[in-house]
Protein backbone atom coordinates (compact mmCIF):
# COMPACT_ATOMS: atom_id res chain seq x y z
CA UNK A 1 0.00 0.00 0.00
CA UNK A 2 1.40 3.38 -1.04
CA UNK A 3 2.32 5.60 1.90
CA UNK A 4 0.84 9.08 1.40
CA UNK A 5 1.63 10.41 4.87
CA UNK A 6 2.19 14.16 4.90
CA UNK A 7 0.40 14.76 1.60
CA UNK A 8 -2.83 16.64 0.92
CA UNK A 9 -5.42 15.35 -1.53
CA UNK A 10 -8.44 17.15 -2.99
CA UNK A 11 -11.19 14.95 -4.43
CA UNK A 12 -14.20 16.36 -6.26
CA UNK A 13 -17.53 14.56 -6.36
CA UNK A 14 -16.57 13.23 -2.95
CA UNK A 15 -19.93 12.69 -1.27
CA UNK A 16 -20.75 9.32 -2.86
CA UNK A 17 -19.67 6.71 -5.38
CA UNK A 18 -16.07 6.56 -6.57
CA UNK A 19 -15.24 9.90 -4.95
CA UNK A 20 -16.33 8.62 -1.56
CA UNK A 21 -14.17 5.51 -1.98
CA UNK A 22 -11.20 7.67 -2.96
CA UNK A 23 -11.55 9.89 0.10
CA UNK A 24 -11.58 6.80 2.31
CA UNK A 25 -8.72 5.03 0.54
CA UNK A 26 -6.41 8.03 0.40
CA UNK A 27 -7.08 8.79 4.07
CA UNK A 28 -6.27 5.19 4.98
CA UNK A 29 -2.90 5.66 3.29
CA UNK A 30 -2.09 8.68 5.45
CA UNK A 31 -3.16 11.61 3.30
CA UNK A 32 -5.08 14.58 4.61
CA UNK A 33 -8.12 14.67 2.34
CA UNK A 34 -10.45 17.46 1.32
CA UNK A 35 -13.71 16.42 -0.30
CA UNK A 36 -15.62 18.76 -2.60
CA UNK A 37 -19.23 18.32 -3.73
CA UNK A 38 -22.41 20.34 -4.28
CA UNK A 39 -24.50 18.68 -1.56
CA UNK A 40 -22.95 20.08 1.60
CA UNK A 41 -24.96 17.99 4.05
CA UNK A 42 -24.24 14.66 2.38
CA UNK A 43 -20.60 15.65 1.86
CA UNK A 44 -20.11 16.57 5.52
CA UNK A 45 -21.55 13.23 6.63
CA UNK A 46 -19.30 11.27 4.26
CA UNK A 47 -16.14 13.13 5.26
CA UNK A 48 -16.95 12.81 8.97
CA UNK A 49 -17.35 9.06 8.54
CA UNK A 50 -13.90 8.87 6.95
CA UNK A 51 -12.32 10.94 9.71
CA UNK A 52 -13.88 8.73 12.38
CA UNK A 53 -12.78 5.52 10.65
CA UNK A 54 -9.22 6.56 9.78
CA UNK A 55 -8.21 9.32 12.17
CA UNK A 56 -7.04 11.32 9.16
CA UNK A 57 -7.34 15.07 8.80
CA UNK A 58 -10.31 15.74 6.54
CA UNK A 59 -12.22 18.73 5.26
CA UNK A 60 -15.63 18.99 3.61
CA UNK A 61 -15.87 21.89 1.15
CA UNK A 62 -19.28 22.39 -0.51
CA UNK A 63 -18.89 23.89 -3.98
CA UNK A 64 -20.12 23.60 -7.55
CA UNK A 65 -17.13 22.69 -9.75
CA UNK A 66 -18.53 24.77 -12.63
CA UNK A 67 -18.61 27.96 -10.53
CA UNK A 68 -15.27 29.75 -10.90
CA UNK A 69 -15.57 31.86 -7.75
CA UNK A 70 -16.72 28.88 -5.67
CA UNK A 71 -13.83 26.74 -6.92
CA UNK A 72 -11.22 29.40 -6.20
CA UNK A 73 -12.66 29.97 -2.73
CA UNK A 74 -12.73 26.22 -2.05
CA UNK A 75 -9.12 25.70 -3.10
CA UNK A 76 -8.02 28.65 -0.96
CA UNK A 77 -9.80 27.14 2.03
CA UNK A 78 -8.18 23.74 1.49
CA UNK A 79 -4.75 25.32 1.24
CA UNK A 80 -5.29 27.39 4.41
CA UNK A 81 -6.76 24.58 6.51
CA UNK A 82 -4.91 21.48 5.27
CA UNK A 83 -1.99 22.82 3.28
CA UNK A 84 -0.97 22.93 -0.40
CA UNK A 85 -2.63 20.27 -2.54
CA UNK A 86 -0.33 17.42 -3.63
CA UNK A 87 -3.00 15.37 -5.40
CA UNK A 88 -6.03 16.69 -7.27
CA UNK A 89 -8.62 14.14 -8.38
CA UNK A 90 -11.16 15.47 -10.88
CA UNK A 91 -13.99 13.02 -10.27
CA UNK A 92 -17.14 15.18 -10.27
CA UNK A 93 -19.45 14.93 -13.24
CA UNK A 94 -23.00 14.33 -14.43
CA UNK A 95 -24.44 11.78 -16.87
CA UNK A 96 -26.98 12.12 -19.70
CA UNK A 97 -30.52 12.24 -18.34
CA UNK A 98 -31.71 9.52 -20.73
CA UNK A 99 -30.40 7.07 -23.29
CA UNK A 100 -31.30 8.91 -26.47
CA UNK A 101 -29.70 10.35 -29.64
CA UNK A 102 -28.30 13.84 -29.22
CA UNK A 103 -31.04 15.49 -31.29
CA UNK A 104 -33.60 14.32 -28.74
CA UNK A 105 -31.61 15.47 -25.71
CA UNK A 106 -32.51 18.55 -23.71
CA UNK A 107 -29.84 21.10 -24.77
CA UNK A 108 -29.36 22.56 -21.31
CA UNK A 109 -29.04 19.18 -19.60
CA UNK A 110 -26.72 17.93 -22.37
CA UNK A 111 -24.44 20.91 -21.96
CA UNK A 112 -24.51 20.69 -18.15
CA UNK A 113 -23.00 17.19 -18.45
CA UNK A 114 -20.12 18.41 -20.62
CA UNK A 115 -19.62 21.44 -18.41
CA UNK A 116 -19.53 19.44 -15.18
CA UNK A 117 -16.64 17.31 -16.43
CA UNK A 118 -14.63 19.65 -18.64
CA UNK A 119 -15.22 23.07 -17.09
CA UNK A 120 -15.00 21.50 -13.65
CA UNK A 121 -11.63 19.86 -14.30
CA UNK A 122 -10.37 23.01 -16.02
CA UNK A 123 -11.33 25.30 -13.14
CA UNK A 124 -9.93 22.96 -10.47
CA UNK A 125 -6.69 22.50 -12.40
CA UNK A 126 -6.42 26.24 -13.01
CA UNK A 127 -6.78 26.91 -9.27
CA UNK A 128 -4.53 24.10 -8.01
CA UNK A 129 -1.76 23.54 -10.55
CA UNK A 130 -0.03 26.96 -10.23
CA UNK A 131 0.67 26.15 -6.57
CA UNK A 132 2.02 22.74 -7.58
CA UNK A 133 4.30 24.44 -10.10
CA UNK A 134 5.58 26.84 -7.45
CA UNK A 135 6.49 23.89 -5.21
CA UNK A 136 7.54 21.69 -8.16
CA UNK A 137 5.42 18.90 -6.71
CA UNK A 138 2.00 17.52 -7.55
CA UNK A 139 -0.18 15.03 -9.39
CA UNK A 140 -3.49 15.59 -11.20
CA UNK A 141 -5.80 12.68 -11.95
CA UNK A 142 -8.96 13.01 -14.04
CA UNK A 143 -11.50 10.19 -13.98
CA UNK A 144 -11.79 9.11 -17.60
CA UNK A 145 -13.97 6.52 -19.32
CA UNK A 146 -13.91 4.11 -22.22
CA UNK A 147 -16.73 6.24 -23.64
CA UNK A 148 -14.15 8.96 -24.19
CA UNK A 149 -12.34 6.62 -26.60
CA UNK A 150 -15.36 5.11 -28.35
CA UNK A 151 -18.52 7.17 -28.09
CA UNK A 152 -21.81 5.62 -27.03
CA UNK A 153 -24.44 7.35 -29.20
CA UNK A 154 -27.04 7.11 -26.44
CA UNK A 155 -24.66 8.90 -24.04
CA UNK A 156 -23.33 11.58 -26.37
CA UNK A 157 -22.81 14.27 -23.73
CA UNK A 158 -20.89 11.96 -21.39
CA UNK A 159 -18.79 10.66 -24.31
CA UNK A 160 -17.92 14.18 -25.47
CA UNK A 161 -17.11 15.21 -21.89
CA UNK A 162 -14.78 12.28 -21.28
CA UNK A 163 -12.98 12.82 -24.58
CA UNK A 164 -12.49 16.44 -23.56
CA UNK A 165 -10.93 15.32 -20.28
CA UNK A 166 -8.40 13.16 -22.12
CA UNK A 167 -7.35 16.14 -24.24
CA UNK A 168 -7.21 18.35 -21.17
CA UNK A 169 -4.88 15.89 -19.46
CA UNK A 170 -2.58 15.69 -22.47
CA UNK A 171 -2.43 19.48 -22.76
CA UNK A 172 -1.70 19.78 -19.06
CA UNK A 173 1.01 17.11 -19.10
CA UNK A 174 2.68 18.77 -22.09
CA UNK A 175 2.70 22.17 -20.40
CA UNK A 176 4.23 20.62 -17.27
CA UNK A 177 7.01 18.75 -19.07
CA UNK A 178 10.27 18.99 -17.16
CA UNK A 179 8.56 19.60 -13.82
CA UNK A 180 7.73 17.18 -11.01
CA UNK A 181 4.04 17.86 -11.64
CA UNK A 182 2.19 15.22 -13.67
CA UNK A 183 -1.28 14.62 -15.11
CA UNK A 184 -3.07 11.33 -15.76
CA UNK A 185 -6.35 9.87 -16.98
CA UNK A 186 -7.71 6.97 -14.95
CA UNK A 187 -10.75 5.08 -16.20
CA UNK A 188 -12.36 3.33 -13.22
CA UNK A 189 -14.09 0.58 -15.16
CA UNK A 190 -17.68 -0.15 -14.16
CA UNK A 191 -17.89 0.47 -10.43
CA UNK A 192 -21.12 -0.25 -8.57
CA UNK A 193 -22.29 3.30 -7.74
CA UNK A 194 -25.64 5.12 -7.67
CA UNK A 195 -24.78 6.66 -11.05
CA UNK A 196 -24.06 3.37 -12.82
CA UNK A 197 -27.09 1.74 -11.17
CA UNK A 198 -29.23 4.52 -12.68
CA UNK A 199 -27.95 3.86 -16.23
CA UNK A 200 -30.16 1.43 -18.19
CA UNK A 201 -27.14 0.07 -20.07
CA UNK A 202 -25.82 -1.47 -16.84
CA UNK A 203 -29.12 -3.03 -15.76
CA UNK A 204 -28.40 -6.60 -14.68
CA UNK A 205 -24.63 -6.05 -14.74
CA UNK A 206 -22.73 -8.08 -12.14
CA UNK A 207 -19.06 -7.91 -13.17
CA UNK A 208 -18.32 -4.71 -11.26
CA UNK A 209 -14.82 -3.24 -10.93
CA UNK A 210 -13.86 -3.27 -7.23
CA UNK A 211 -13.44 0.36 -6.13
CA UNK A 212 -10.34 -0.66 -4.22
CA UNK A 213 -8.57 -1.11 -7.56
CA UNK A 214 -9.37 2.49 -8.50
CA UNK A 215 -7.98 3.68 -5.18
CA UNK A 216 -4.85 1.54 -5.60
CA UNK A 217 -4.12 3.01 -9.03
CA UNK A 218 -4.71 6.62 -7.94
CA UNK A 219 -2.60 6.09 -4.81
CA UNK A 220 0.28 4.70 -6.91
CA UNK A 221 0.10 7.84 -9.05
CA UNK A 222 0.03 10.06 -5.95
CA UNK A 223 3.12 8.29 -4.60
CA UNK A 224 5.03 9.09 -7.81
CA UNK A 225 5.30 5.43 -8.84
CA UNK A 226 3.79 5.88 -12.32
CA UNK A 227 5.28 9.21 -13.43
CA UNK A 228 6.42 7.75 -16.76
CA UNK A 229 2.73 7.34 -17.68
CA UNK A 230 1.96 11.05 -17.35
CA UNK A 231 -0.35 12.35 -20.07
CA UNK A 232 -1.74 8.88 -20.76
CA UNK A 233 -4.84 6.74 -20.21
CA UNK A 234 -4.88 4.05 -17.51
CA UNK A 235 -7.69 1.68 -16.61
CA UNK A 236 -8.37 0.31 -13.13
CA UNK A 237 -9.17 -3.39 -13.11
CA UNK A 238 -7.35 -3.97 -16.40
CA UNK A 239 -3.99 -2.32 -15.73
CA UNK A 240 -1.86 -3.96 -13.05
CA UNK A 241 0.08 -1.25 -11.16
CA UNK A 242 3.06 -3.62 -10.88
CA UNK A 243 3.18 -4.00 -14.67
CA UNK A 244 2.76 -0.25 -15.17
CA UNK A 245 5.66 0.43 -12.81
CA UNK A 246 7.90 -1.85 -14.87
CA UNK A 247 6.72 -0.68 -18.32
CA UNK A 248 7.61 2.53 -20.13
CA UNK A 249 5.18 3.54 -22.89
CA UNK A 250 6.55 4.40 -26.32
CA UNK A 251 5.53 7.27 -28.59
CA UNK A 252 1.84 8.07 -28.37
CA UNK A 253 0.80 4.84 -26.66
CA UNK A 254 -2.38 5.25 -24.59
CA UNK A 255 -3.14 8.64 -26.16
CA UNK A 256 -5.96 9.61 -28.53
CA UNK A 257 -4.77 9.69 -32.15
CA UNK A 258 -6.14 9.26 -35.67
CA UNK A 259 -5.53 5.77 -36.99
CA UNK A 260 -4.04 5.80 -40.53
CA UNK A 261 -6.20 4.25 -43.24
CA UNK A 262 -3.08 2.74 -44.81
CA UNK A 263 0.62 3.25 -45.50
CA UNK A 264 -0.09 6.13 -47.88
CA UNK A 265 -2.33 8.07 -45.50
CA UNK A 266 -1.00 11.69 -45.52
CA UNK A 267 -2.22 12.09 -41.93
CA UNK A 268 -0.71 8.80 -40.75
Amino acid sequence: MADLSGSVALVTGASSGIGRHLVQGLAERGAAVAGLARNGERLAAAVQEVAAATGARTLAVPADVTDRAAVEEAVTRVREELGPVDLLVNNAGLIDAAEEPLWEADPDQWWSVVESHVRGAFLLSRAVVPWMVLRNRGRVVSLASGMGLRARPEYSAYSVAKTGLVRLTEALAGALEGLDVRAFDVAPGVVDTPMTRAMPMWRGHTDWTPPELVVELVAAIAAGELDHWSGRFLRAGADDPAVLRATTPDGDARQLRLRPHGDGDPLG
